[in-house]
């Protein structure tokens, strides 16, 4: 946050800022007489100082010269081609050697005049057009003398002949700029068109690829002049990574492994091009890419070799063990961004080992759902018979052993190799072996029920690690750390212009402004996710899946959910004593235990042959036993997760019991009887409306099933607590208005009461509707309460024009046809001559009305 000061403290810093911006514009102003005066000392030779600004009309700026000179430049190239293509028949041997090589000569000469006359942009547009006159001096040679020639090796040899020229052009000319990148340019031209002209095979044309690109890389780490770097190092990587990728795909596809080697071969000369580049560059970024280029580049040339003598299945392992063995290669005596390189790519190919392993996990954790549709239909022959999928590789062993080797490297590299692996070793080596623990019943086909046991294991493992990395935590956890810091001194900065910027003395020598005073913003800390946390997380992932698992017998469901609902409970009962304050472990943990606790009984309700409306009922004891146990918890974080599930919980008793009305009644009351249980509680008093309410729909079920279709006896227990809590919510605060004590309790009845005497053919509903809003008027005028007045008087109207709305409709029919009309005129004309008075009547009833409560 920004702390603004207050406007005095605000208008001392300003004034302050002020007297810093005057003394440095006259420590300027001093130092610019001075110069001025030094200027005029020197003599004439000195040109007098031009004021800032923009450029004289007359003067054209560099950028519209160098368009002119380039479009110049490329009007006589095309002039030139046009000359050579189309032109060049009509000249003898003589004449057409004459003109070219003139023209040449003298667009290759014209430049050095022109830079002793520091014409620099002219020279460049004259060799740019001489430089392209060579070109055409090379295709007219061959189109003359050389038409026999292959035009892939002549292309080749011009090619070379060319860059040559042009590199010694532009050493003896240093002044121009572009004929040594064009040079580099034309030059990673030779081997490659040789290559094809050759008919090579695909081994030489990588090497062409990989040797011109070593070239480049070393132009691009040692030339002096910065275009042919850049030149250089385009070219570099372009045909480097051409050439690696040639490679890679000669070794993917060798079949054996002479070929495989010859691919290698390429691949690790690709490998020392990119770690030349990194041994040498000077920026960070460079090195680390580099490095782990050829790091990658070192893996598939290895790996390639193993994949050709091991079997298929083992193509993944092999690159991972290359993988694996290349991280050792990242020595503390290697500068750190080599070794960062190494190690990021090392941990690209573990990376892409774990990713072709996870599916056989992830099959094995989600597969068990699908038991949700065959409950207890049968045990399975084995476990990978119990994920109901087929798992996608041939030998399902390989993940288990793939997940678990980039685990132990994760934590054997965490220690030597610095805060990222360690932060890696510390939340993925978890995980992978997690999976691989997952992964390891199903693909060694151990039996059904030795899976099962072998899940609850590594959740049970799972939970003593979360309980142990809980104990080990601090008692008091903060999960926001703010932390203050304030320096008030005449000596301190404030972010402004002149602060920041230096001032001048009188003799020019460059001195740092006093600055203003600042403070220091408060900091959050945010707690990270620890162990014992992702832990827990793993714990309630593998028990959801291990109870879908059992669920193919009646005998393993109700073990595996007493077994998982034991191990949560211990994990609460030992955070409940301990006093550890892990609030993510305990939301996981109170939930798990009431979910596993709300299953095992829906589980034992079945295998006891109970219905389901009786198992709801059954069910309701999780949430009472949850209630007695936050109530004994307190305020610890436990007890939210606790109530919170426990709700849950009872929701799913409550649809279980929805089959028959009596029992979803008394599921009903059972409910709101725990929340009236929870809200005796000093810090849960709001629950007290949920237990209503739930009594309320509970009132509301029985007479529903007894038939009752009068909505006075659904409405008048809402009513009347609704008015005694109205009566008590005044007596405290007698500012309160009628309409938030009283309105909501009396609409509740009023309003359904009133729809019902409009639909009802007796007599007795509307008089005693009339009678009780009659009542309700009175009482409101003399209690000065708007809202039974409002209402009272409102149903009471209603009532009455629906009582005498047959009296009316038969005395209008007697009537003339005439007479309506009239009254109806004769009222407007009353009320038209009188409305200023009833105008005035009405502002005072609005005023009597906002006079009330």
């Amino acid at each position: 946050m920004t702390n603004i000061p207050p406007p005095a403290e605000e208008l001392r810093l300003l004034d302050w800022e002020l007297r810093q911006l005057e003394a440095r514009r006259t420590l300027l102003l001093q130092r610019r007489a001075g110069l001025l005066g030094a200027l005029r000392a020197a003599g004439p030779a000195w040109p007098p100082p031009r004021p800032a600004g923009p450029p004289a009309p007359g003067a054209a700026p560099p950028s519209a010269q160098n368009v002119l000179l380039t479009l110049g430049g490329v009007l006589l190239t095309v002039a030139a081609i046009a000359f050579t293509v189309v032109s060049w028949g009509h000249l003898g041997i003589g004449g057409r050697s004459a003109v070219l090589g003139a023209v040449t000569l003298a667009a290759l000469a014209a430049p050095a005049l022109l830079l002793r006359r520091s014409l620099r942009s002219t020279a460049e547009a004259v060799a740019g057009l001489g430089l392209a006159l060579t070109v055409l001096d090379a295709y007219a040679l061959r189109h003359l003398s050389l038409s026999d020639t292959g035009a892939l090796g002549y292309a080749a040899g011009t090619s070379v002949v060319l860059a040559t020229l042009w590199a010694g052009y532009g050493l003896l000319l240093g002044g121009l700029r572009s004929p040594l990148p064009t040079a580099v340019a034309t030059a990673q031209l030779p081997l490659v068109l040789w290559a094809g002209a050759v008919h090579a095979g695909e081994h030489a044309m990588t090497a062409a690829l990989l040797v011109t690109a070593a070239f480049d890389t070393a132009l691009a780490l040692w030339a002096g002049v910065r275009s042919v770097r850049v030149v250089a190092a385009a070219g570099a990587c372009v045909l480097g990574l051409w050439g690696a990728a040639g490679a890679g795909w000669l070794s993917v596809h060798a079949t054996d492994p002479a070929e495989a080697a010859r691919a290698g071969v390429l691949l690790l000369f690709a490998a020392l091009i990119a770690l030349a580049a990194a041994w040498w560059a000077k920026s960070r970024e460079v090195t680390t890419g580099a490095a782990a280029f050829a790091g990658l580049l070192v893996v598939a040339a290895f790996g390639g070799v193993l994949r050709t003598v091991l079997p298929a299945a083992w193509t993944v392992p092999a690159y991972l063990a290359c993988g694996v063995a290349l991280l050792g290669t990242a020595r503390p005596a290697l500068p750190r961004p080599l070794r960062r390189g190494i190690v990021a790519a090392s941990g690209v190919v573990q990376g892409c080992a774990v990713l072709w392993a996870l599916p056989v996990a992830g099959i094995a954790l989600l597969g068990p759902f699908g038991w949700a549709t065959r409950v207890w239909s049968g045990a399975p022959s084995d476990a990978r018979d119990a994920l109901l999928l087929e798992l996608p590789l041939p030998h399902p062993l390989l993940a288990p052993l793939v997940l678990a080797t980039v685990a132990a490297v994760l934590v054997a590299a965490s220690g030597p190799l610095g805060g990222t692996a360690r932060r890696a070793a510390r939340y993925g080596a978890p995980v992978l072996a997690w999976a691989a623990a997952i992964a390891l019943p199903a693909a060694l086909r151990l039996p059904y029920g030795v899976g099962v046991s072998a899940q609850v294991v590594v959740t049970a493992a799972l939970l003593a690690a979360a309980t142990w990395g809980t104990s080990a935590e601090p008692l008091t956890t903060a999960t926001s750390v703010t932390s203050t810091a304030s320096a008030t001194s005449s000596a301190s900065a404030t972010p402004t212009a002149a602060a920041t910027s230096a001032t001048f003395t009188a003799s020019g020598t460059p001195t740092t402004p006093v600055a203003a005073p600042t403070s220091a913003t408060p900091t959050a800390l945010t707690t990270p996710i620890t162990p014992a946390l992702i832990a827990s997380v793993l714990a309630l992932v593998s028990s959801v899946s291990v109870a879908f698992l059992a669920l193919a017998t009646s005998t393993a469901t109700l073990t595996t959910l007493g077994v998982l609902t034991a191990l949560h409970l211990a994990v609460c009962v030992r955070m409940a004593r301990s006093g550890a304050s892990a609030p993510g472990t305990a939301v996981l943990a109170g939930c798990a235990v009431l979910a596993h606790a709300t299953a095992l009984v829906c589980a034992v309700g079945a295998a006891w042959g109970l219905r389901p409306e009786h198992i709801g009922l059954l069910t309701l004891t999780v949430p009472a036993l949850a209630a007695l146990a936050a109530a004994r918890l307190g305020r610890h974080p436990l007890t939210p997760p606790v109530e919170i599930t426990a709700a849950g919980s009872g929701a799913v008793a409550v649809l279980l019991a929805s089959g028959t009305a009596p029992t979803l009644a008394l599921a009903l009351a059972l409910g709101g009887l725990i929340a009236s249980g929870t809200a005796l509680r000093p810090d849960r008093r709001p629950v007290g409306y949920a237990a209503g309410a739930l009594f309320v729909l509970a009132s509301w079920v029985r007479l529903a099933s007894w038939e009752v279709s009068a909505p006075e006896a659904y409405t008048l227990p809402v009513t009347i607590p609704a008015l005694l809590l109205g009566l008590l919510r005044r007596r405290r605060d007698p500012e309160t208005s009628s309409w938030t004590a009283y309105g909501p309790g009396l609409a509740t009845t009023l309003l359904p009461s009133l729809a019902a005497a409009w639909a009802d053919p007796y007599w007795q509903r509307p008089l005693l509707l009339g009678t009780t809003a009659l009542a309700l008027t009175l009482l409101g005028a003399h209690h000065r309460l708007r809202s039974p007045l409002v209402l009272g008087g409102t149903v009471l109207a209603l009532d009455t024009l629906h009582e005498l709305a047959p009296y009316i409709v038969q005395a209008v029919g007697i009537l003339p046809r005439w007479l309506p009309p009239a009254l109806a005129g004769l009222l407007l004309l009353v009320v038209g001559a009188t409305y200023e008075q009833r105008l005035r009547d009405a502002r005072r009833l609005r005023n009597a009305l906002d006079r009330m409560r």
